[in-house]
């Protein structure tokens, strides 16, 4: 392990002021700089102006993607958002429960769909209910909740065709891959693969959790 010095002290990029130099601290580590950096912290150590950073991590992609691992014992700390509010002002404050009823939406909406992909398949049939009965023989298409089979309207020679169907279904990530290959074993032609954001739903479980504890 490197001995850090002062004439050669251990750098680190942060943007964290006070958590950063106290938990150095704390933990005995001496000679160290710290700078905040611009822009992108994980890009420091690759262009040579950190040996270390100090930085917020959800998933560790960000970390993955530039080569970066986190350090043995290096958990500064474990946070979570947590969203509160006066009993008092929810139920008496004009306007306060709407817009707590908005957030959990978003919240609540976010959270379903982390994880999950979207998925868009074309494959020719004779019918929906041919395609569809194709699609359930599948183990890992049920998806998040019944795939959608829709017709797909096309012109052929100046005429209608209507021998190509549309497939949507939404996919945990870790099972994209058995997906995409059930999806052509069933003889789908062309894949669309996107990211969700959002799932939404027409009530949320935490806005009737809410509304049960304020009585209303």
């Amino acid at each position: 392990m490197p001995q850090w010095t002062e004439e050669k002290p251990l750098r680190v990029a942060t943007g964290f002021g006070y958590l950063g130099p106290k938990f150095m601290k704390e933990n005995g580590l001496k000679h160290v700089s710290f700078s905040t950096g611009e822009g992108a912290l994980e890009a420091a150590p690759a262009m040579g102006t950190a040996d270390v950073i100090l930085d917020l991590v959800s998933s560790g992609t960000k970390l993955r993607e530039n080569n970066l691992k986190e350090i043995e014992g290096g958990t500064v700390l474990e946070s979570q958002a947590v969203l509160v509010a006066s009993r008092k002002s929810l139920v008496h404050r004009e306007g306060a429960l709407d817009t707590t009823h908005k957030i959990l939406g978003k919240l609540e909406a976010h959270l379903k769909a982390v994880g999950q992909i979207m998925v868009t398949a074309y494959v020719s049939g004779s019918s929906v209910e041919e395609v569809a009965e194709r699609l359930f023989s599948q183990s890992t298409l049920s998806g998040l909740q019944n795939p959608a089979v829709c017709q797909v309207f096309r012109q052929r020679n100046g005429k209608m065709v209507r021998d190509c169907y549309s497939i949507d279904i939404c996919v945990p990530g870790k099972a994209l891959h058995s997906s995409v290959q059930e999806l052509k074993a069933i003889g789908s032609s062309r894949v669309i693969i996107s990211k969700l954001t959002d799932v939404l739903h027409k009530e949320t479980p935490r806005w009737q959790q809410l509304l049960s504890k304020l009585g209303l």
